[in-house]
């Protein structure tokens, strides 16, 4: 296993991708405005209490009201609503809570009308992001999360990741934690937090401390609905999550995101910040390590494997929906056997595709199927080990006797959808035929008023693979005759993110240069 972190730093915000040996296995997108993401912590007010849903919806700002159950309070609310509510009236002015008194805890059958109050501020934080034509989902039990440990104010229990399974570890963890955790704070070990010394898990423990400071502090002047501590930014939330041995490269396609990268590394992992380089290729990144093809083949409606088989993926508003075809694919060792493969081939690929669209909710699998019980067990079986790194919780029912297996996946922030249809390089989507065959000329007079009327010194031309051959083809080239034309040689870049009758010219930077 060899996970490497493609960045891409856009006009419109970065795009990260994450490779594990050279396949892509997850895709995000990362806007500097975004707002309500996951971990963000807010101080509302409840709009409206509902008896009937045993919940309140609250407005933290969003166009829509934030959905909060009973159940998403948390055992310690009340200790959370009477350190919120003091904070505010400036009876609470240190964030230590060495000296404060825990309220009792609420009831696990009670009812919310008891405990939370319309039109009162509440201190909340987002469980899921805005997804579709619903807001926010929130929770009122605050969790701060770093790199080896989770903190859990109000509370004095210590937890350790069930991914650890050597007990003589887990003690000697349990131990470490319950030596230097503050009073009345509780917290969460994480599975990288094995084998590590106490110094890295204390540092960890400190800067969460620090940040519940930051939080109590901008709580002090706060007014509903407002955000008083931001989640990191998804670059650094990847890093603190997964990085690990098996992290190999980060490359990034900016100096300066590459220095603040580099120097984030350096604080969680001294020594691994060399991994950290700069890109400065003259291909687009994404392009330079395979990414756009990836997208292009993982995102669209039929996504095809590697045998020859192909998968149906279908979204609904209640589910998701995927077939499973064996095409054109044929083997001398009967139905039942040629159907196994592809059905194992298919469940590998279905579970890298759920987790790189983040698809959640019920999804609904087809597969082939199958007569003998051992195949569909090893089928179930491959399912599972496949999505067993998955960090999205997952529940996986065997197959039915129809074949068809049934996936429920966290759904936390909505899918990520990318369009990887193009439009019909003839019409433009217009349906009116237009002479496409005068695109080539069109370039050449760009070209030529670039070159010659505003007498750029450098260019580029990037345009979709296909053109770059025709302007490459033959000894001599559309692009040799522009040589000897304009005694300038104009390099021309393929670039499968294009499509087909898209063109654009840059400069020596990289940036591109307006007509």
């Amino acid at each position: 296993m060899s996970l490497e972190l493609i960045v891409d730093a856009r006009r419109n915000g970065i795009w990260l991708a994450l490779l594990d040996d050279g396949k892509l296995i997850e895709l995000h997108e990362e806007q500097g405005n975004a707002e309500f993401a996951v971990g963000d912590i807010y101080l509302g007010r409840v709009r409206k209490i509902v008896p009937s849903l045993n919940a309140a919806f609250v407005d933290v700002g969003y166009e829509k009201d934030a959905f909060l159950h009973y159940l998403d309070l948390g055992p310690q609310f009340n200790s959370l609503n009477k350190f919120s509510r003091d904070t505010l009236r400036n009876k609470q002015n240190v964030a230590d809570l060495l000296y404060f008194k825990s309220e009792k805890d609420i009831p696990k059958d009670g009812k919310i009308k008891e405990v939370v109050s319309s039109s009162a501020p509440i201190l909340v934080q987002v469980a899921k992001e805005p997804i579709s034509s619903k807001g926010p989902r929130l929770c009122a039990e605050i969790t701060l999360a770093g790199r080896y440990l989770v903190l859990v104010p109000f509370s004095n229990k210590v937890s350790i990741s069930q991914k650890i399974k050597d007990s003589e570890e887990r003690k000697r963890l349990k131990e470490v934690v319950m030596g230097i955790k503050p009073k009345n704070f509780g917290v969460i070990i994480r599975t990288v937090a094995k084998g590590k010394k106490i110094e890295l898990v204390d540092q960890d423990l400190r800067n969460l401390i620090e940040k519940w400071k930051v939080m109590h502090e901008n709580l002090k002047t706060a007014k509903p609905p407002s955000r008083v501590l931001g989640e990191m930014d998804k670059t650094s939330t990847i890093l603190r999550d997964l990085l690990n041995a098996d992290f190999t490269n980060i490359h990034v396609n900016d100096p300066t995101l590459a220095a603040s990268i580099k120097e984030y590394v350096s604080g969680i992992a001294p020594g691994r910040e060399k991994m950290v380089k700069h890109y400065d290729g003259k291909n687009a990144v994404f392009e330079r390590f395979g990414v756009n093809k990836q997208i292009k083949a993982l995102f669209g409606k039929k996504v095809p494997l590697p045998s020859g088989g192909y998968l149906i993926i279908e979204h609904t508003e209640a589910m998701h929906v995927i077939d499973v075809n064996s095409g054109n694919r044929k083997g001398a060792s009967g139905q039942e056997s040629n159907a196994l493969s592809t059905n194992i081939e298919a469940a590998k690929e279905i579970a890298r595709v759920l987790q790189l669209r983040d698809m959640g909710g019920i999804i609904c699998i087809d597969f082939i199927d199958m007569h003998d019980r051992a195949n569909n067990k090893d089928l179930f079986n491959t399912l599972k080990s496949a999505m067993s790194n998955d960090r999205a919780k997952h529940n996986i029912i065997p197959p039915s006797k129809f074949g068809v297996v049934e996936i429920t996946r966290q759904r936390v922030r909505p899918e990520t959808d990318i369009t990887t249809s193009e439009k019909c390089p003839t019409c433009n989507g217009t349906g009116e035929v237009q002479a496409s065959i005068l695109f080539a000329e069109e370039i050449e007079n760009n070209l030529n008023y670039l070159l010659g009327t505003k007498k750029e010194n450098s260019l580029t031309l990037n345009v979709h693979p296909y053109l770059e051959a025709y302007f490459k083809k033959g000894f001599i080239s559309k692009q040799m005759k522009w040589f000897f034309k304009y005694k300038k040689w104009v390099p021309v870049r393929g670039n499968s993110a294009n499509h087909l009758l898209q063109y654009s010219f840059v400069n020596k930077k990289n940036e591109e240069i307006t007509l």
